[in-house]
């Protein structure tokens, strides 16, 4: 299949818009790739060490509270937790913010789509409701950079991130004969381990044993994170003596940092995780059972490049099968409602100035109605890729009003349904979908059925 502008927006970008022209090439949608990230510069999210408020801040505002109990102090510093609590709302609001502004303007969408993609493929989620707003700093620092850079490299970052280690509890994690477990009769926690062969890399069902999982384990102890000092490689936590994983010996009698990179680096070029993630990239892009062909040619740019996501990608969007007319793939409903709000041109700085409140009344309520509640999934597994999971009564029932109610609140001069239909859809836009703006009562009803419409929910 040849190239497509209108294909490439809406299934490797962020949709149409009225204001920025599609791109005209493969090429050219890799040199953006390639160059600066002009969406992250303009839409700032901050990184997690210039966070506020951070763990830190929250632990030593508790302690501050213990001793104050009691005492004539309690209720000012009862007062600043709610404030540290308001601002870490706030910042959750911005973030979201930042993330649809993004979509809404950039010229360079697939950045965006390989940002989510990756961030759903090494999901973490708040622990608890204090820290949801570094969820966006940890994808901003450990996944962002590294999407057209190595696997090794965004394994690496994101298995070492306080985020992913508090979440799966590999900062609880202790070697069995470590000299702190056989003091505190604390062991061994398999999440990460498990999680990193089963999701991260080999995929499920893959060339691993339980043994293996054990194995991995026992070498990532001594991985640490805590609000007062950060990431740390802790010795005294860590199995001591080797391990073998995948028929490979790490480690020896003194546990070292580089042993569990040096791991990471072998699961990240295991011919398993180039299978896994060919076809993850083909579901995820392309379709929910993507063609052989494509699935074996994207792992095998991955097992010859050892991982090289720059020549993936580019062997994605240079693929025949990429370029089908059929759109397979049901968009997920962040990318609804994102490739809604770039499709009406919706004026990013009132985006910005929103409350908390404010967004959570037009997006975040509504993202949870279709299901996917912001930067909250059910589990490790992220966000289901199947378009069923996403059609859903309730979940198109969430779509439908979502359309027909809030594209009127953020805007007041929505745009002539019969022009706008051509807007969001391409010139070649179902007939049906025409007909039907064109002859709506109004220009809310016109627009709603046009973002309601099958046509605009798949890419």
């Amino acid at each position: 299949m040849p190239f497509d502008p209108i294909i490439a927006e809406i299934r490797f970008g962020m949709g149409l818009s009225p204001r920025i022209a599609p791109p005209v090439s493969q090429d050219a949608m890799l040199a953006r790739l390639r160059g600066p990230d002009d969406a992250a510069a303009r839409f700032v999210i901050p990184l997690w060490a210039d966070t506020y408020p951070s763990p830190r801040d929250y632990r030593d505002l508790a302690q501050v509270r213990r001793a104050a109990r009691g005492t004539d102090r309690e209720a000012e510093v009862l007062d600043q937790q709610r404030a540290m609590r308001a601002a870490g709302r706030d910042m959750r609001g911005a973030t979201f913010a930042a993330h649809l502004a993004r979509a809404a303007t950039t010229s360079d969408g697939m950045r965006e789509r390989l940002t989510r993609f990756w961030a759903d493929h090494f999901t973490v989620r708040a622990v608890t409701g204090v820290t949801r707003h570094l969820v966006s700093p940890y994808v901003e620092e450990a996944i962002r950079p590294h999407v057209m850079g190595r696997f090794s490299d965004i394994l690496r970052a994101v298995t070492t991130h306080p985020m992913m280690l508090v979440y799966l509890d590999q900062h609880l994690s202790m070697g069995p004969n470590s000299r702190t477990a056989l003091r505190r009769n604390r062991g061994l926690n398999e999440n990460l381990a498990r999680e990193l062969l089963e999701l991260h890399t080999l995929g499920v069902g893959a060339s691993y044993t339980q043994t293996d999982v054990r194995e991995l384990a026992e070498l990532l102890t001594g991985l640490s994170y805590s609000p007062k000092n950060g990431f740390a490689f802790l010795r005294n936590i860590a199995e001591p003596g080797p391990e073998v994983v995948l028929g490979k010996t790490y480690g020896g009698d003194v546990p070292r940092l580089d042993d569990i990179l040096t791991a990471l680096d072998d699961l990240a070029m295991h011919p398993d995780t180039a299978r896994h993630i060919g076809r993850k990239l083909a579901v995820h892009f392309v379709a929910d059972d993507p063609p052989v062909g494509l699935v074996d040619d994207l792992a095998a740019v991955f097992a010859e490049t050892g991982g090289d996501l720059d020549a993936v990608v580019a062997v994605l969007l240079r693929h025949p099968a990429a370029w089908d007319v059929t759109r397979a793939k049901v968009k997920p409903p962040f990318g609804f409602v994102a490739s809604a709000v770039r499709a009406l041109d919706i004026d990013v700085d009132a985006l910005a100035a929103m409350s908390f409140n404010e967004g959570r009344a037009a997006f975040g309520r509504h993202l949870a109605v279709m299901g996917q509640p912001w930067e909250e999934p059910v589990g490790p597994d992220g966000w289901p890729e199947d378009g069923p999971s996403w059609i859903t009564p309730q979940g198109m029932a969430g779509r439908i009003t979502w359309s027909m109610i809030i594209p009127q609140r953020l805007r007041d001069d929505l745009p002539d349904p019969r022009a706008f239909v051509v807007t969001a859809l391409g010139p070649e836009a179902d007939p049906a979908v025409v007909f039907a703006a064109g002859a709506a009562e109004d220009r809310a009803a016109g627009v709603g059925l046009v973002l309601a419409s099958a046509a605009f929910q798949r890419r």
